[in-house]
């Protein structure tokens, strides 16, 4: 063993001992337990940064320790190679997409590889590689075939920058979930799947995923929006057509007063024309194109609309209705028409107000009586029906019912459940994606690939368009096909490829079999080591990539592939990676390394200006407060790296970065270190001491019982709690426990004990910081990888505390007396003896003088 800690020769000679021996390469094994350990898995961005080191930092931690626990752990990674993000990336660079996502894909392994994660490489994927998209395009067809994937016309989110279609959920704010430029609607044909079919089982199964955070739980219920209510007609004023409407508030239907539609309804234009209104009509239909159309944007949004020159019936007061398009009603919420009733609903309320419409009160508080005159804002709450009625005096929930049943009894409604959620748009209109496997025959129609032709392979040698459009519409001999069904030589391929979601909605079924050639994957492999037990990732992909997973896994078991609806049974969403901002006048953010430091100040190195310092945020490359990995693996090394990212925060908050702590970790690892290099001729040749605490005295039973208090408390932290900070600082606390021992040179010293400590802080730092872990194991004398040692135990009986009876006496006289850990500091012995009540009597309105300790013995308090 060196004297001297170096991190590089260690961490390189023990990533290729992995290597070498195929440490970390696993196959099914029925004699053992499995235990499936997944991060989400990257977009080859270019680097790895310091979100991903914490993620994949937090996973190998667990995966190495379920291996030291006899596990079989599959601990697989690849690439989500596919989309927007590498497409978007090599068109700032100037390159090709292939050759851009190809070599950071090279880059970003080597930069894993050096940080010593336990992938079992055996097992890598790109999302990117035809032989993986084949069996997408495969699963595409059948899903086709079911009626699962269809194509139609409709409204979409459209971003003029990616010229792509999003779905309602890639759109942020109004604006592109990628680019952060803003999204405006347009009607196009796109491929769809059916993921509102499987709304209720999604939704059921919310409270079926325990080992899930319930933020994220109510996340995807949230967007699932199972909402209960009934469907009701109002007829047009002149009877050609009834409008339907869908709404929760039956109840309230007396006091409908006006119709409002969506931009995208059918029957605004229509009833318009010829009216008087179309020119309002249109100008504001034209405004609503530039508008985000999403539920969360038009919470935000000033109400406004235009009378459409028409009207319709209120089906139970006859009234004559106004009715008019608005910027507040989405076509995809029920009919996208709104019954408005301004006296109950706030939106409606504003509206009404804004252009001087009825409100009528239908439901008055408990014992008040609501005055649309003076009424300031909308009462959506319960309450007693009025102005409605054989249905006045019912309380409102009653007559929810009520109301139901008259409207299907006469016909002029149903009760019905809608969902928020929507069917999942997957065209794109990009190039860098999985093409979609289906051929335009003019006479035939749409015509699904033959399963013999698949792959559909993306032609990786074409070029981008200006403005980074696709090139597929404009290559001959891509687009140009023959009709499966008919021959026709003419017949187009489609040029729209799938959404990226759909690659990583069915990745982690894939690394169970990521070589099989004859099949999405192989259904044993799948059903030895799916579901995942342990995922690790980002709460951002709470309602895409998560959502998307448990409707793919349930699309898979309904073809018969799996026998299981969800993919994950526990997940961790861990928290970000943050660092405080800085800046200058003239140059703006400032990377770290652009920042000096002078008599305590900070300048710009650029400029020499002062610099600014703002708020802790996430890191990102647009306000450069970012830490290059490379950095520090070249001052520190990866067990440094590491450590640093567990110690800092529990794995589910935020990390501040702080450089202080980047040296105390590496500090820790020194001591580490020197104290095996120290106790090195002292245990050679022991052999560990397994006995019975009660044999031992003094300083060796105190170590011998803190060491197996050590491994009960870091076991639980990270198998229970995944707290690796409190892990952390449990072993720190045995190192400086075996510090004091040393100073002390206790000639009693059992070698067998000390063995026993330092194996057992090596084995216990193992999962943690596995490099240097490794090779003071190898100078122990330790037989093989350190991970192949089984995990260590504690011994029940060495977790009994030691316990002192105190004396508390007043003034010299016995007062009281209580029982305190043998091990506890003077001061906590001193605060437990005032807060002792019977010795409290004795110096009750005295002024306490001093208060003195004998060892192990007494507490004396001075009074008077």
């Amino acid at each position: 063993m060196d004297e001297r800690y170096d991190p590089k020769k260690i961490e390189a000679k023990w990533q290729n001992y992995w290597d070498e021996n195929k440490v970390f390469q696993v196959s099914e094994d029925k004699s053992k337990d499995k235990y499936y350990l997944l991060e989400m898995f990257p977009y080859p961005s270019g680097k790895i940064h310091m979100g991903h080191v914490r993620n994949y930092t937090i996973g190998d931690v667990v995966a190495r320790y379920k291996s030291m626990k006899g596990f079989n752990v599959l601990h697989p990674m690849g690439w989500d190679a596919f989309g927007m993000p590498a497409e978007n990336a090599a068109i700032q660079n100037n390159t090709h997409p292939a050759a851009w996502t190809y070599d950071n894909i090279d880059y970003m392994r080597d930069q894993l590889k050096q940080l010593g994660f336990s992938y079992d490489w055996e097992r890598e994927l790109a999302t990117c590689q035809p032989e993986y998209y084949k069996w997408e395009q495969w699963l595409f067809l059948k899903m086709m075939e079911k009626g699962m994937a269809y194509r139609k016309d409709a409204s979409v989110n459209w971003c003029e920058t990616c010229s792509t279609v999003l779905a309602n959920e890639q759109v942020e704010a109004g604006a592109c979930w990628r680019c952060g430029k803003d999204v405006v609607q347009k009607q196009m044909l796109q491929w769809f799947f059916r993921i509102t079919d499987y709304a209720d089982d999604l939704l059921e199964y919310c409270d079926k995923l325990p080992g899930w955070p319930e933020k994220v739980v109510t996340m995807q219920k949230n967007w699932i929006g199972k909402s209960i209510g009934a469907e009701i007609d109002f007829e047009l004023e002149d009877g050609s057509e009834k409008i339907r409407v869908f709404t929760t508030r039956q109840d309230t239907v007396f006091g409908a007063t006006f119709m409002c539609l969506a931009p995208e309804h059918p029957l605004v234009k229509k009833l318009s024309r010829g009216s008087g209104q179309e020119v309002d009509v249109d100008r504001f239909l034209e405004k609503m194109e530039n508008q985000e159309r999403t539920a969360r944007s038009i919470e935000t949004f000033e109400k406004e609309g235009v009378f459409i020159g028409a009207y319709c019936i209120n089906p139970m007061t006859k009234a004559k209705m106004p009715i008019y398009v608005a910027n507040f009603v989405l076509i995809e919420y029920g009919s996208g028409a709104v019954m408005s009733v301004p006296a109950h609903d706030q939106r409606d309320f504003e509206f009404a107000k804004k252009y001087g419409l009825d409100i009528i009160v239908v439901v008055n508080p408990p014992k008040a009586e609501l005055d649309p005159a003076t009424m300031e804002e909308a009462n959506p709450d319960p309450g007693i029906m009025v102005n409605s009625g054989e249905f006045n005096g019912l309380k409102n929930k009653d007559g929810q019912e009520k109301i139901a049943d008259y409207l299907e009894e006469t016909g002029l409604g149903k009760r019905a459940v809608t969902y928020r959620i929507k069917d999942w748009g997957v065209s794109r209109q990009r190039y860098w994606g999985a093409p979609i496997p289906v051929i335009h025959c003019e006479k035939c129609g749409i015509q699904p690939v033959p399963f013999e032709d698949l792959p559909i392979v993306l032609p990786e040698d074409a070029d981008l368009l200006e403005g980074g459009r696709s090139p597929l519409s404009e290559l001959e001999y891509f687009k140009k096909a023959t009709c499966p069904k008919c021959g026709d030589e003419n017949a187009r391929r489609e040029t729209d490829t799938m959404d990226t979601f759909v690659e990583s909605s069915w990745y982690f079924e894939r690394y169970c079999s990521p070589h099989c050639d004859d099949g999405m994957f192989d259904t044993e492999a799948v059903r030895y080591w799916m579901p995942v037990d342990q995922y690790i990732g980002g709460v951002e992909h709470a309602v895409m990539h998560l959502l998307y997973s448990r409707y793919f896994t349930r699309v898979l078991k309904e073809m018969g592939l799996t026998g299981f609806r969800e993919p994950f049974t526990r997940l961790l969403t861990q928290g970000m990676v943050c660092k405080e901002t800085t800046s200058c006048p003239e140059h703006g953010f400032l990377f770290p390394e652009e920042v000096t430091e002078k008599e305590g100040s900070r300048f710009c190195v650029k400029c020499d200006n002062a610099v600014k310092t703002g708020r802790v945020e996430k890191m990102s490359k647009s306000k450069k407060n970012v830490i290059d990995p490379n950095l520090l693996l070249e001052g520190y090394g990866a067990d440094t790296t590491r450590l640093f990212c567990l110690f800092a925060a529990p794995p589910d908050r935020d990390l501040e970065w702080s450089d202080q702590g980047v040296e105390g970790s590496f500090r820790f690892i020194n001591r580490v270190w020197r104290l095996a290099q120290g106790m090195m001729d002292k245990i050679k040749g022991a052999t560990p001491y397994d006995g019975d605490p009660e044999e031992l005295s003094g300083s060796m039973k105190n170590i011998y019982k803190k060491t197996h208090k050590t491994i009960q408390k870091v076991g639980a932290d990270i198998d229970e709690r995944f707290h690796f900070n409190t892990a952390i600082s449990a072993v720190m606390e045995l190192v400086n426990e075996m510090y004091l021992l040393a100073d002390k040179k206790d000639g009693a010293a059992n070698p067998g004990v000390l063995k026993f400590a330092v194996e057992s802080i090596v084995v216990l730092l193992a999962p943690l910081v596995p490099h240097v872990s490794e090779e003071i194991w190898e100078a122990l004398g330790g037989e093989g990888s350190v991970l192949t040692a089984p995990w260590p135990t504690f011994r029940a009986d060495a977790l009994v505390k030691d316990v002192l009876t105190i004396v508390v006496q007043v003034n010299g006289k016995l007062r009281g007396k209580f029982e305190v850990e043998a091990d506890a500091g003077e001061e906590s012995i001193k605060n437990l003896a005032l807060e002792d009540e019977k010795a409290a009597k004795f110096y009750e309105g005295k002024q306490i003088r001093k208060v003195i300790y004998v060892k192990n013995k007494l507490v004396n308090i001075v009074a008077n």
